[in-house]
């Protein structure tokens, strides 16, 4: 009786280190994806926007972001929304995203006049 009791705890103890082992893995995995992409989202954002409104894009669109990325639509959406470096456009246009001011600036404000 008792060999059967210790292949049941055995079995058991195996399945549940098995079980928390995929986890463990696909958890570390997802984390490494992320961080990964992250990076290549925010290193092309830095290369292909402006911080100056009269000197480019801003922002660039989601789709610009997945093609040039390789990455799904859905996939940059997360990961931008996800990123504290990079953020949401409150302008004009929906699903863009960019790394510098949150603000329109005024084009005198580089010139140093703040009113008129």
């Amino acid at each position: 009786m008792a060999t059967i009791w210790d292949g049941i705890v055995i079995g058991g103890a195996g399945g549940a280190i098995a079980g928390i082992t995929v986890w463990c893995v696909k958890f570390a995995y997802d984390k490494v994806t992320k961080c990964i992409d992250s990076n290549k989202i925010y290193k092309w954002l830095q290369d292909n926007t402006t911080s100056e409104p009269d000197e480019g894009d801003q922002f660039k669109s989601t789709r610009a972001i997945a093609s040039w990325n390789n990455l799904t639509m859905d996939r940059v959406r997360y990961i931008c929304s996800t990123d504290e470096r990079i953020f949401l456009s409150t302008g004009k246009n929906e699903d863009m995203w960019g790394i510098h001011d949150r603000v329109e600036r005024s084009v005198y404000e580089k010139r140093g006049i703040t009113s008129l």
